[in-house]
C-alpha cells in the first residue's frame, strides 16, 4: 500500500520549491523594469567606468507600488494547506483500514470512510468475489435491514450500483446521479424506493484495482440533490483502490480460515452418541493457523462410554493430520482396552514415540459406566476436568505426568471419581485458558468461576453449561480470528 505520509512530504517539498522559485521571479518582476529583464538574458555588455550593468536598478525608480502585481505566496500557502489537509485525511483512513483484521471490519470502515469523503450519510456496500466459492455480502451503513430489502428488489441494471458490479465501461470513474427524482429516464420502481426511503441523489464506485482486479462496487446516498466535487471524487477515488487491496487479502485469507475450518471438523465426531444416564456436549473452534486440538466420545461394550480430549503440538496441516491419526489410534485402543484408560494412554504414547518421535501431545482418555456413576480417567501432561454440580464446582486431582512423547516409558496411575446425579464433568484443552490472555493460576481461576456461575436452570442441559462457560471465559467472541489458540470444551452430564 502506497505510504501517504511519505506522499505528504513529497507535494510539501514540491510546494515549498516552487514558492520559493515563484518568489524569486516576482521580486525580479517587481524590482526591473520590463526593458531589463530582456537585458538580464542579453549577452552582458562590457564595463564602462563607474557603471556595473549586473546591478539591478534601485526599486525606488521601479513602477509605482500599485503596478505590482500581487504576491501568490498565500494563494500557494493556500493550495499546499489543502493538499496537506486532504493527504492528512487518506492517510489517516488508510491507517485505519490496514488495522482492520476480518473482512466484515474492513467492509465496515471501508463504507463509513467513503461516506465522510463524498459527503453522504448513508451508503450500501456489495462485495462478490471472482472466485465462485466465496459467498456475495452485501453490508448497509445507515440503512435498515428492510431499507436493504426495498433496495435489493431493484433490477440491477437499473442502478448505479448495479451498473457498477456488472463493470460496464462507463463505471471505471464512478457514476454521479446529482438528481434522480428529476431524471426522466429513471425506472419507476427506483423512483419509488428512492421516495420511500428518502434519498435524492447517489454516487456509486467500483471497488476495483490493478492487483485485486473488481471485487464489487459501494453506492453512497445523499439525502438531498448533489454530487460530490472533483477533488472529493479523487479521493476516494485513491481510497478505494488502496481498499480493494487489502479487501482482496482478507477475502484470501477469510477463504483460507475456512477451510481449515472444515478440515477440522471434519477430522471430530459429526455425531455425539446416545448413551442411558448421560447426555453430551462439545464445543470446537479451530485456530487462525489450525490447530492440532480434539475430542472423542465412543460407545464401549456393555452401555459404557469413553471421552477424550487431547492437543498435538504445533499448528498447521501438519498439527491437524497428527491430530487425525491419534484420534483414530485412540479409539482402537479405547475399543480393546477402555477399562484400563492407564494401558490405552500407555499405547497411544508408545505409538507417538515410534512413529513421531519429533511430535509432542497432550491427552487425556475417561472411561464412564454411566449407569454406576464411575469414572476412571488418565490424563499426559493435559489439564484436570471440571465437576459442576448443586453442591460443588472443583477441579478434579489428578496425578502429574508428562506429555505424550516426552519419556522413554509414560505411565502414570489413574483416578477414579463418582459424579452425583445432576452433575457435569466438564473435558477441555488448554487453548481454552490461554485465549484468555491471562497467566495460568489465573486463567484456572477464571474458569473455576466461569463454571460455578452457570444459572441454575441451565445446569442440567450440557449445551447450555458449554455455552455459559465459553462465552464467560472468552467474552469478546469465540471465534477470533486473530487468536492461534483452539478451543475444545467436552461437558458430560449424568442423571
Amino acid at each position: 500500500m502506497l505510504d501517504i505520509g511519505l506522499l505528504v512530504r513529497v507535494h510539501v517539498d514540491a510546494l515549498i520549491v516552487a514558492q520559493n522559485h515563484m518568489g524569486v521571479c516576482d521580486a525580479i518582476r517587481r524590482i526591473a523594469p520590463a526593458g531589463k529583464l530582456a537585458a538580464m538574458s542579453a549577452p552582458h555588455l562590457p564595463k564602462v567606468a563607474g557603471i556595473d550593468p549586473e546591478v539591478p536598478v534601485s526599486t525606488h525608480t521601479a513602477a509605482p507600488l500599485r503596478e505590482v502585481p500581487a504576491a501568490p505566496g498565500a494563494f500557494i500557502q493556500d493550495r499546499l494547506a489543502g493538499w496537506v489537509s486532504d493527504l492528512t485525511t487518506l492517510h489517516e483512513l488508510t491507517e485505519r483500514l490496514v488495522g482492520t483484521a476480518t473482512l466484515d471490519t474492513a467492509l465496515n470502515e471501508l463504507l463509513s470512510a467513503g461516506a465522510a469523503l463524498v459527503g453522504a450519510r448513508r451508503g450500501l456496500l456489495v462485495l462478490e468475489p471472482a472466485d465462485a466459492g466465496t459467498p456475495s455480502t452485501t453490508l448497509g451503513l445507515g440503512l435498515s435491514h428492510a431499507d436493504l430489502g426495498h433496495i435489493e428488489t431493484l433490477e440491477r441494471g437499473t442502478t448505479a450500483l448495479g451498473r457498477v458490479l456488472d463493470g460496464l465501461p462507463d463505471t471505471a470513474e464512478g457514476i454521479s446521479s446529482p438528481d434522480l427524482l428529476a431524471d426522466k429516464d429513471l425506472d419507476p420502481r427506483h423512483r419509488e424506493v428512492a421516495t420511500r426511503l428518502g434519498y435524492a441523489a447517489s454516487y456509486a464506485l467500483p471497488l476495483a484495482s490493478e492487483a485485486a482486479g473488481r471485487l464489487g462496487g459501494a453506492v453512497w446516498l445523499y439525502d438531498e440533490p448533489g454530487e460530490p466535487s472533483e477533488k472529493q471524487r479523487h479521493l476516494v477515488g485513491l481510497y478505494a483502490r488502496y481498499a480493494t487491496e487489502h479487501l482482496a487479502r482478507l477475502t484470501e485469507l477469510e477463504r483460507a480460515r475456512a477451510d481449515i475450518a472444515t478440515v477440522a471438523e471434519e477430522l471430530l465426531p459429526s455425531l455425539l452418541p446416545r448413551i442411558p444416564g448421560v447426555q453430551l456436549a462439545a464445543r470446537h473452534r479451530t485456530g487462525s493457523r489450525g490447530g492440532g486440538d480434539w475430542y472423542d466420545a465412543l460407545p464401549l461394550p456393555e452401555h459404557t462410554l469413553g471421552l477424550a480430549v487431547g492437543s498435538v503440538g504445533g499448528s498447521g496441516a501438519s498439527a491437524m493430520a497428527a491430530m487425525g491419526r491419534l484420534r483414530a489410534s485412540l479409539r482402537a485402543y479405547a475399543v480393546m482396552e477402555g477399562e484400563d484408560p492407564v494401558a490405552v494412554l500407555s499405547d497411544l504414547e508408545l505409538l507417538l514415540r515410534l512413529t513421531e518421535p519429533a511430535r509432542t501431545a497432550t491427552a487425556l482418555f475417561a472411561y464412564c459406566e454411566p449407569a454406576a456413576r464411575k469414572i476412571v480417567l488418565a490424563g499426559a501432561g493435559h489439564t484436570p476436568p471440571l465437576v459442576l454440580g448443586e453442591r460443588r464446582c472443583e477441579f478434579v486431582e489428578t496425578t502429574l505426568s508428562a506429555p505424550l512423547g516426552m519419556l522413554a516409558c509414560w505411565e502414570a496411575p489413574s483416578v477414579e471419581f463418582s459424579p452425583a446425579p445432576g452433575e457435569t464433568v466438564l473435558l477441555y484443552t488448554d487453548g481454552l485458558l490461554r485465549r484468555t490472555g491471562d497467566p495460568m493460576d489465573r486463567a484456572f481461576a477464571r474458569l473455576h468461576s466461569a463454571a460455578a456461575s452457570v444459572p441454575k436452570a441451565g445446569r442440567h442441559d450440557p449445551a447450555a453449561v458449554a455455552d455459559h462457560v465459553l462465552h464467560t471465559m472468552l467474552p469478546d467472541g469465540l471465534d477470533r480470528t486473530d487468536s492461534a489458540e483452539d478451543v475444545v470444551i467436552l461437558a458430560a452430564h449424568f442423571d
